[in-house]
């Protein structure tokens, strides 16, 4: 039998090779502001986080009314056709999940226009059972998301494993009481995946379907 029900994979650093893509465009949203740039550091330490909470830690100068045209002018630079590039081995890992009986899920700090562009341009949304987006509640590390798909899809949290790239995966998963697993390969350091203390930390997709099939 498997030891969890229900796996949770994070969007962007984890299924989507995507974190160069999110700070060229936090930065050219910040230069289209007229604010400061951060460093490209500054913005991988918001990726995982709401655009809004990204913005405040970012761009602290900008007024909250300001807010919704910066999230429009990231979105020009970030939603643009085949942007979508899986790591390799992620869709094959999936489907291997499935084939072993394991429900999926998706915990994202993308908004739900993101989430659904991308699964629409990655072909993965069959893989999934439910998902949860930024927008439609509190940002990580709260860990709201991971107790609304627990509800829909009736596990309990000793059932769950969370599986993401940056230390707010990692927190909301112990705040939601659930296991984590970290990935080395997206926005955060290994230093700062350990202070969450995740069940491992895996540095490949090989190593992660290892991992999974020996522990999971």
């Amino acid at each position: 039998m498997n030891k969890f029900d229900l796996l949770v994979f994070d969007w962007d650093g984890t299924l989507s090779d995507s974190v160069a893509h999110i700070v060229v465009s936090l930065q050219n949203a910040c230069a289209d502001m007229s604010i400061a740039i951060p460093s490209e550091s500054q913005a991988r330490q918001v990726i995982g986080l709401g655009l809004t909470e990204a913005i405040e830690l970012i761009a602290p100068v900008l007024r909250p009314q300001d807010h919704a045209l910066f999230i429009e002018c990231y979105r020009e630079h970030y939603l643009v056709p085949g942007n979508q590039k899986l790591f390799d081995g992620a869709r094959e890992l999936l489907a291997e999940c499935r084939q072993r009986g394991f429900l999926l899920a998706v915990a994202t700090g993308k908004s739900r226009r993101g989430l659904d562009t991308a699964f629409r341009e990655a072909g993965l949304e069959v893989f999934f059972d439910a998902s949860c987006c930024a927008d439609e509640c509190l940002s990580k590390p709260y860990p709201e998301m991971l107790f609304r798909l627990m509800e829909k899809l009736n596990v309990e949290p000793h059932r769950v494993l969370m599986i993401g790239d940056t230390s707010h995966d990692m927190f909301m998963a112990l705040n939601a009481g659930v296991a984590g697993l970290a990935v080395s390969f997206g926005a955060h350091l290994q230093e700062a995946l350990n202070v969450a203390a995740p069940l491992a930390i895996v540095h490949s997709y090989p190593e992660m379907r290892s991992w999974l099939m020996q522990n999971a």
